[in-house]
């Protein structure tokens, strides 16, 4: 099977209950542990790539390593997507290099400007036949070159979804009801609650039409636990309640992106072996450890949070 649209995917996904996974990639240790873990369980997936991804591990291995896994596992429904794109030259590149999805996100701007510069986006996509992720609101938190203070975030406004969505011709929108990027995403004692009345509203404004959380890694505590017990200093590390999670893909979200606790299960495996066997240099014996771990953690994503085990069969 080649690359897929998510058109398909959330459609299904919508009338199904569940959401699609849509998890970052960087190296080939993270695409092997996601692809194991989604053909094992016949899960659709979403790998995604960031600027920073794209800038590290340049666009074209990132390309080139996700056709390896459709190779060996060809039955699998993938869709490759640019994850925050910031401009339509980004945009444009991926759409010219093989991405069946990007993202434009111009959140920070001025609404009008929001939408015409994902109309641009949307209109050269299309013409190429890939879909377009845009958002309103803005999370807070951290995530490459996204970074936006507590102080400057803000809620999606219900009354905007509709007039945007119309005027962009949008595939999907990501909206802002709670979620944060990065690794520490509330403060210490605080009970995190997803805004679930704004995704209520977007709904009604929105029948049938999918929506995606950002910044939606649940910071799994006990890959939190084995990195700060082998050296690590991550303080105060909170993500957003699974439970919360799967409660939104039952309703209208169709994506839930997850980078955060795949960061966190690579770092525990490698810091596992490095502080139990210093003398360990060879690259396969500690990236083993931790793509281990990054196929644990979407193993349980997709059986017990997105709810999308075995939809790829359906």
């Amino acid at each position: 099977m080649a690359l897929v649209t998510t058109t398909e995917m959330f459609k299904k996904a919508y009338e199904g209950g569940y959401a699609i996974g849509a998890f970052n990639i960087n190296n080939m240790e993270i695409v092997q542990g996601i692809t194991e873990a989604a053909h094992e369980l016949n899960s659709p997936i979403i790998l995604q790539a960031s600027k920073g991804a794209r800038a590290y591990a340049n666009s074209v291995y990132l390309v080139k390593l996700v056709e390896g896994a459709l190779a060996l596992y060809p039955d699998l429904p993938v869709a490759l997507h640019l994850d925050h794109g910031p401009d339509f030259e980004t945009c444009k590149d991926c759409v010219d290099s093989g991405f069946t999805s990007v993202m434009i996100d111009a959140s920070s701007k001025p609404f009008e400007e929001n939408i015409e510069i994902t109309r641009k986006v949307v209109e050269y996509a299309h013409d190429h036949g890939v879909v377009v992720e845009a958002e309103l609101g803005t999370l807070a938190g951290i995530e490459d070159d996204v970074k936006v203070s507590a102080e400057d975030s803000s809620y999606t406004n219900p009354d905007d979804v509709e007039e945007f969505v119309t005027k962009t011709g949008v595939d999907s929108l990501a909206i802002a009801i709670g979620t944060s990027h990065g690794a520490y995403k509330f403060k210490p004692g605080t009970k995190p609650q997803l805004r679930f009345d704004i995704l209520d509203e977007v709904v009604k404004r929105l029948p049938g039409f999918p929506i995606v959380l950002h910044g939606a890694s649940s910071v799994p505590q006990e890959y939190v636990k084995i990195i700060n017990e082998h050296g690590g200093a991550l303080k105060d590390a909170i993500g957003v309640p699974e439970d919360q999670l799967r409660e939104a893909a039952r309703s209208a979200v169709c994506k839930i992106n997850i980078d955060s606790d795949l960061r966190l299960g690579m770092t525990a495996g490698i810091r596992t072996v490095f502080s139990e066997n210093p003398a360990a240099f060879d690259p396969r014996e500690y990236l083993k450890v931790g793509r281990k771990n990054v196929k644990d953690i979407v193993s349980h994503k997709i059986k017990d949070v997105l709810g999308s085990e075995g939809a790829a069969l359906k």
